[in-house]
């Protein structure tokens, strides 16, 4: 009977050595963003094996840029990542149950591989938590993290298996009590794996300097020609201006965070039509996404409603965009038919003009051809903080009101 305990517990080490690679290529993945860069991650079910790029439509991708990878996100830029609390977790768990294996026959009580289910049941039941999550809320599931939650599951069964079987060994003759001893002593050592690696992430996590704040200004803000469209009031709220295009993927995954974080609700946020779309945008050679001027005259069409519309546009932009592409007749009559308000609108000389003066307003405040853009008080939202850092540095913008900086700056804001 010693033998096949000793075997299960050799299987919970197992597992937790899968949860250990998964987890360190996760945590891997989201430290290398801390130069607030995009970098291309890994996406498998073979640890650290495959290219899961950079785009919306990689599970692990998605998963990493949402709010519910990481904690602390308003304190730190980008907070501290999940996945590493959970690497030092597997790696106690892997240490811890491998010192049961070697310990002696004799000396090994059920109440030790109790510890072992305790210790296995913690990543079990944050893998059922972030299952829920990714399923019903950011609506992907990555390979990485299915590789943690089977893991989480196999080190779970294993060390149950083993608690039910250690209780059959012989008993000793002297009745003993709870180890609680050895219970302290193993509590402290899992506290410390997750303690040191924390500490070390925080001294060496890159710094955040007020002249990474400095991104650019609205040099001219002012709305002569009213392109400003308002699409979301908090009255009291910090005055914002969105640069979007209505069918651009990034504009849609900047929405979905701006959205998730809630502090959104702190904004009085107006968007400028930006469409690279070379249908109506001199600036743009090629169309980045097709029938995005289409869209965007309907957004400025629809006055109060145009929110309602942006909501629309970003939630469909894939088959929007397919049906320009085929057919740009075909989109105008879909949106019409959609929002029969607008249907005496788009198309016409006036809203063209208005979409061509969103441009001009654009050129006026020299800004980049991308999108999307946010201006806080008409400071610019750098880009490297749009993903990852949008909780910290949009916080440090509001509560500077606007400046971003720390400290009082006189030198003029400079585009990057």
């Amino acid at each position: 009977m010693s033998k096949i305990v000793k075997l299960l517990l050799l299987a919970v080490a197992l597992f937790a050595a899968l949860g250990v690679a998964f987890s360190a290529v996760s945590t891997y993945d989201f430290v290398a963003h801390l130069d607030r860069q995009v970098h291309s991650i890994t996406c498998s079910f073979i640890p650290g094996v495959g290219d899961g790029g950079t785009g919306t439509t990689s599970g692990c991708f998605a998963v990493m840029m949402s709010p519910y990878s990481s904690v602390l996100r308003d304190s730190t830029w980008g907070g501290v990542p999940i996945a590493l609390p959970s690497l030092s977790v597997f790696a106690f768990l892997f240490l811890f149950a491998i010192a049961l294996v070697v310990k002696k026959t004799a000396q090994l009580r059920p109440a030790h591989v109790a510890f072992a289910v305790a210790a296995a049941a913690l990543p079990s039941v944050v893998s059922i938590v972030y299952w829920v999550i990714s399923v019903n809320v950011i609506g992907v599931v990555c390979k990485n993290c299915v590789g943690v939650y089977v893991a989480s599951f196999g080190a779970l069964i294993a060390a149950v298996a083993a608690f039910v079987a250690s209780r059959k060994l012989p008993k000793p003759e002297a009745p003993e009590g709870a180890p609680w001893g050895f219970y302290g002593l193993s509590f402290a050592e899992g506290v410390l794996f997750v303690a040191v690696p924390l500490a070390v992430f925080f001294a060496m996590k890159p710094a955040y300097t007020d002249e990474m704040a400095r991104c650019g200004e609205l040099m001219h803000p002012e709305d002569k020609y009213d392109v400003r469209v308002a699409l979301h009031r908090s009255p009291g709220g910090a005055q914002a201006i969105e640069l979007v295009d209505p069918l651009c993927p990034a504009c849609k995954a900047f929405h979905d965070r701006l959205d998730a974080s809630g502090l959104i609700d702190r904004l009085e946020l107006e968007a400028v039509m930006f469409p690279l779309d070379k249908t109506c945008n001199w600036m743009v050679s090629e169309s980045m996404h097709p029938g995005a001027c289409t869209v965007s005259e309907a957004v400025l069409c629809a006055g109060d409603r145009a929110e309602e519309v942006l909501d629309w546009s970003l939630e469909n932009q894939e088959e929007l965009r397919a049906i320009a592409t085929n057919d740009p007749k075909a989109l105008t009559a879909k949106i019409k038919m959609q929002f029969p308000f607008v249907a005496e609108c788009v198309g016409k000389p006036a809203v063209k003009t208005k979409v061509n003066r969103s441009l001009r307003w654009i050129i006026s405040n020299s800004s980049r051809v991308m999108t999307p853009q946010l201006f806080v008080n008409g400071v610019k939202l750098c880009d490297e903080d749009s993903d990852l850092g949008l909780e910290f540095a949009l916080n440090r913008l509001l509560a500077t009101g606007g400046t971003g900086r720390t400290a009082p700056a006189n030198a003029p804001a400079a585009g990057r």
